[in-house]
């Protein structure tokens, strides 16, 4: 059951660094790994595809009594999203507000309110923040306009003059505040997530359907003990969208060959699925819910405010898959378990850093831990149902790991139900 060789497909979210800051930032949080565990990780360099759309590295891990290769493949959006970070600034915001509007008068934000009232707050936050700009440069055009008209200058061109000022300050407001407040940022992830939900962006669902045909070959020709196809943020629909798109050009996907996983983390698939127009996608919801070759590990945490916690993706979306449903496993992971208690309180309220933990190195040891996901010798499955033992067989003395092995051996060929890492029922989970 160990494994020698695992085949990891980064599905990355709407996130326009690309491949080179996501490599260096997934090469310095695997040396922090290699610290916190005592052992060796090597990485080579990555090598793109002739089409530009993939890029591909090796991990060589080594431990005491195990020691893993890990594939490992970035799916590539980035340029997508850096063209629509491109587009005019006022086209942006008008569009943005536009489609916020008709959230509200389709009652698709107070569903978000009852989901998660966290993230709706999140996804409300540049609106509001925009308002309030917009307010402010209001207030100091108006200042203007008065100022004008005591200086004896006629209406017509007071009000031309303070219009100018508004258009003015609130453009620059919105440039040079935009590191500081994502705002911009923001109001294009709801956009982009609005007319994907509307099938709206052919070039997405393009390159979807190339990553499907992908996965499919990769499936067909590796030699690797399981296959984890991991979702980060809106990774999570985008990889859910890939997998089943993937099985429907082979239905036989996970009976032959690797095992195939689906891992989603920190996931958003309501801003997907509640969608009225979304249809398809919660009818793939509902496939790999029955999928009895296919594995779904869905992992949440409740101090992300840009994931849905506690939330079934599942019965969240009204599906009802019967007693044939197997899928999600749903687990709740504990930051605060995870980072230092001394740094733990200025790391809550670093909103896109939490976000990211979710596939950077632990500062303690955890049954959570990506970077062991990815480069440890414990199938994900058995890692998620047994999570003492996966701990133990990375930092217990010889008899403890052997202990453990054994554990994890008869979780094998006993099929043993993932639990909740932070020791608590989620009122979400639901057993796989």
């Amino acid at each position: 059951m160990r494994v020698q060789h695992r085949h990891i497909i980064y599905v990355q979210g709407y996130d326009p660094r690309g491949l080179a800051q996501y490599y260096r930032m997934f090469r310095t949080e695997l040396r922090k790994f290699g610290r916190l565990y005592q052992l060796s990780a090597t990485i080579s360099r990555p090598q793109s595809s002739s089409d530009g759309e993939t890029a591909s590295w090796t991990i060589e891990t080594s431990a005491g009594d195990w020691q893993t290769r890990t594939s490992y493949d970035f799916l590539r959006f980035e340029d997508l999203i850096q063209r629509d970070l491109a587009a005019p600034i006022w086209s942006t915001v008008f569009h943005a507000v536009w489609i916020y509007w008709r959230l509200v008068f389709r009652g698709t934000i107070v569903r978000f309110w009852r989901a998660n009232w966290r993230f709706a707050t999140f996804i409300t936050y540049p609106h509001f923040l925009l308002l309030l700009e917009a307010l402010g440069s209001l207030g100091v055009a108006y200042a203007c306009a008065k100022g004008l008209e005591a200086l004896g200058v006629p209406s017509l061109f007071s009000m031309a003059a303070a219009a100018a000022v508004f258009v003015a300050l609130l453009g620059s407001l919105l440039k040079y505040t935009e590191n500081a407040t994502y705002l911009l940022y923001l109001l294009s992830d709801t956009i982009w997530t609005w007319e994907f939900s509307h099938r709206q962006r052919p070039e997405w669902d393009q390159r979807i359907d190339r990553f499907a045909q992908y996965l499919v070959n990769i499936a067909r020709s590796s030699d690797a003990e399981e296959i984890v196809v991991v979702g980060h943020s809106s990774g999570s629909f985008l990889g859910t969208e890939i997998l089943a798109r993937a099985l429907r050009l082979d239905p036989g996907l996970g009976r032959h060959g690797p095992r195939i996983v689906l891992f989603t983390i920190g996931g958003n698939f309501p801003i997907v699925g509640f969608h009225a127009a979304s249809q398809d996608f919660r009818d793939h919801l509902r496939q790999l819910a029955v999928e009895p070759s296919i594995d779904w590990i869905d992992c949440q945490s409740r101090k992300d405010v840009m994931n849905f916690f506690p939330f079934d993706p599942v019965a969240g979306h009204g599906i009802d898959a019967g007693a044939a449903r197997r899928n999600p496993t749903i687990v709740a992971v504990r930051f605060r378990e995870i980072i230092k208690p001394e740094h733990y309180k200025a790391f809550r309220w670093k909103f896109f850093r939490v976000h990211f933990q979710f596939v950077m190195a632990n500062e303690q040891p955890h049954a959570y831990d990506f970077f062991m996901i990815v480069c440890g010798p414990i199938p994900l499955r058995e890692r998620m149902a047994l999570p003492e033992a996966a701990l133990a067989v990375a930092t217990g003395d010889a008899a403890a790991r052997e202990q453990a092995w054994k554990r994890l051996e008869t979780a094998v060929s006993g099929g043993a139900d993932a639990t909740n890492l932070s020791g608590r029922e989620p009122s979400a989970r639901r057993r796989g």
